[in-house]
Parts: C-alpha cells; sequence; structure tokens
C-alpha cells in the first residue's frame, strides 16, 4: 500500500501538477495540505475522472486538507482536531482506508517567533500529542502526516544556522516533536534514510530547488504495527522542479501487506 503527502499549495491553481503526479505516481492513498480553497470549490469531479475518492475540509484563501483514496473506501472519522471548539483553521482531517487510520494535518507555521502565531502553534502541537497519545492506545494501525512544519535536527534544514530563530526550528518547536515521537512513532522517513539529507520543501526564492537548499517538514509517522510494515519510500523531488508547481515536494511510503 502506498501512502503519499503532498502540500499542493492551492489545489485549483495548481490542479493540472496534481492530476499528472497522480496519473504518474498512483499512490493508494493521497494526504493533501493548503488546498486554499473553500469546500464548495473543491474539484471533487477533476479528482474523481482520475480514478480518485475524496474527503476534504477546505477554507477560504487559507489552509485545508483532503485525503484521497484510490481503488478504496474512505471512512472520515474527524475532520477537526479535538481540544479547541474555538479553533477554524481547516488543518486536520482522519479516515480509516483499507484498515489503517489515516489522520492528514498542516500545521501551524508559527512566524513570527516568538508571538501569538507561534503560541497557537504550540498550543496546536499540544492538542496533537493528546490526541496521538489516544491512537497510540487504540492499538490499531495508524499514520499522522503531512506538513508539521518542523525541521526536526540540523540534518533536516540546508544551512542550519540560518534557521535558529524561525518558528520551524526553534527548540520549543524541536522538543514537541520529539514528545510527540517519544510517544513510540516512527519517523517513517528518517529510519529508511538516517544519516542523509532528505528535503521535502523548496522555497521559490534564490533558485532554492536549483541549488539543493531545502528542508525536511512533510514527514509520516507510523504507530508500531505500522512501523513493521515499513518497506520503503522517498520524495518525488523532480515533481518541485515541474511548471507552475508548489513550493513542497511529494513524499511518499509503501507498506506490506498482510
Amino acid at each position: 500500500m502506498k501512502i503519499a503527502t503532498y502540500n499542493v499549495n492551492g489545489v485549483n491553481g495548481r490542479l493540472p501538477v496534481l492530476l499528472r503526479w497522480l496519473e504518474e505516481t498512483q499512490p493508494d492513498v493521497a494526504c493533501l495540505q493548503e488546498l486554499k480553497a473553500p469546500q464548495e470549490k473543491f474539484p471533487e469531479q477533476a479528482i474523481k475522472d482520475a480514478g480518485y475518492k475524496a474527503i476534504w475540509h477546505g477554507q477560504k484563501s487559507w489552509n485545508g486538507v483532503a485525503i484521497l483514496a484510490r481503488n478504496a473506501d474512505i471512512e472520515e472519522v474527524r475532520r477537526v482536531l479535538p481540544g479547541d471548539p474555538d479553533d477554524e483553521h481547516s488543518r486536520y482531517i482522519e479516515a480509516v482506508v483499507n484498515g489503517i487510520t489515516i489522520g492528514c494535518l498542516y500545521l501551524p507555521n508559527g512566524n513570527p517567533a516568538p508571538g501569538p502565531k507561534f503560541d497557537y502553534k504550540l498550543r496546536w502541537f499540544e492538542r496533537l500529542k493528546l490526541h496521538a497519545a489516544d491512537l497510540l492506545a487504540s492499538g490499531k494501525p495508524v499514520v499522522i502526516t503531512g506538513d508539521y512544519n518542523v525541521m526536526p535536527t540540523d540534518l533536516d534544514v540546508y544551512k542550519p544556522e540560518r534557521w535558529v530563530e524561525d518558528a520551524l526550528f526553534r527548540p520549543e518547536t524541536r522538543e514537541a516533536f520529539y514528545s510527540l515521537v517519544g510517544q513510540g512513532w516512527t519517523d517513517a522517513i528518517r529510519k529508511l534514510y538516517p544519516d542523509q539529507k532528505i528535503y521535502t520543501f523548496y522555497d521559490y526564492f534564490r533558485n532554492a530547488y536549483g541549488r539543493d537548499a531545502g528542508l525536511r517538514i512533510d514527514h509520516f509517522l507510523l504507530s508500531p504495527e505500522l512501523d513493521k510494515r515499513l518497506v520503503s519510500g522517498g520524495v518525488d523531488k523532480n515533481v518541485r522542479g515541474w511548471e507552475k508547481t508548489s513550493d513542497h515536494a511529494p513524499v511518499w511510503i509503501e507498506l506490506a501487506e498482510v
């Protein structure tokens, strides 16, 4: 089973890129972030014509998450992260596909830090940790994937000394990520590539993609039940080089069937 995550940075504006990627790589499940489209503007028919069912939680201009599945039903579980009834951001959606619980997230950026946006990021992280602990306790196979807006280590960022004050790399952010993983989750891509530079995001400025000056901020966290089924994974880096593409590249893992 191939599961992918892709911050599309505008699902309608980059629809040709998304459809081309789906056609070329054919993931069984694709988790999308930053739809930047209200609920009624999601391109459901185009996705359906590409062979995918979809559930999504849109938001005008910002945020938005979706789960796509090929040749499988999607059983929606929730479309909001528990813990704050006043949070109106569309940043989390969860479903069961082929017996696997899949959480798709778009964690807040948090810049500028310190400040209210950074405080919101850390609060969101705390809510995520509480929910993730409940998911682990269920004993079910679970993957939580998406744009975490975290570079966990120096290996995950080009020239880390330039990022020390950024919300994605501040000690509080990395500590929150370590605390989450420490519950018993496996960082799938880092397990597969323990010592290699693996980037999933390249800024549009300063020829970042051409210079391979990137960040690893899109992650897969696997429960123990899925950790032992992890076969392979990687980044579709070439997609970042396509015309009118997102500043993120798709990331994917392959799980052995049971």
